[in-house]
């Protein structure tokens, strides 16, 4: 047998092994995909009772979820529904995304990026976000609040009307 020859039938071993060991490498990546693993979007919060009104009949910002879930839990009156109860804020200023800071004796929201300012109930009224903060949806299951930040409520849609954007507590006599 010549060399060529001998070159000849090893190229051809070559390819047909390569063939068969990309093939197998297939088989092997179709039988174990990849999977993107995400975080439930759904918590839950604790008892209604973790969440009283202010005595003084104040809006009660609890921050339990802040650094957690970037979730506020608020109760007290809504002036843009009317309505007195506790809802959920997703902690994500609607300019560039920063977390806004809880300003107890102000009463607001105040994002340190830019400045943005929203009323405890998450309006804007100061710097560039271009609209409210985004209600979340929360339910009470088995007692608990539950809370599902893949279902958010924007204001400009009014969309915080809907049911699931507050549950409804009766206003503390002040």
């Amino acid at each position: 047998m010549d060399r060529r020859k001998l070159f000849l039938g090893l190229g051809w071993l070559g390819v047909l092994l390569g063939g068969v060991g990309s093939g197998l490498f297939m088989l092997v990546r179709f039988l174990f995909p990849r999977v993107l693993y995400e975080p439930p979007t759904r918590f839950k919060a604790g008892a209604l009772s973790n969440y009283p009104p202010d005595p003084t009949g104040k809006i009660k910002v609890y921050e339990t979820f802040k650094t957690s879930e970037r979730v506020w839990i608020v109760h007290g009156d809504d002036p843009t529904t009317g309505k007195h109860g506790i809802y959920s804020l997703l902690a994500v200023c609607t300019h560039l995304g920063c977390t806004p800071r809880w300003l107890e004796n102000e009463a607001k929201f105040k994002c340190p990026c830019h400045g943005t300012g929203f009323y405890a109930y998450g309006v804007n009224f100061e710097g560039p976000a271009p609209r409210p903060l985004e209600k979340l949806d929360l339910r009470v299951e088995d007692g608990e609040l539950v809370i599902d930040k893949a279902k958010t409520y924007r204001w400009e849609r009014g969309e915080w009307e809907r049911p699931g954007s507050i549950i409804e507590t009766p206003r503390p006599i002040v």
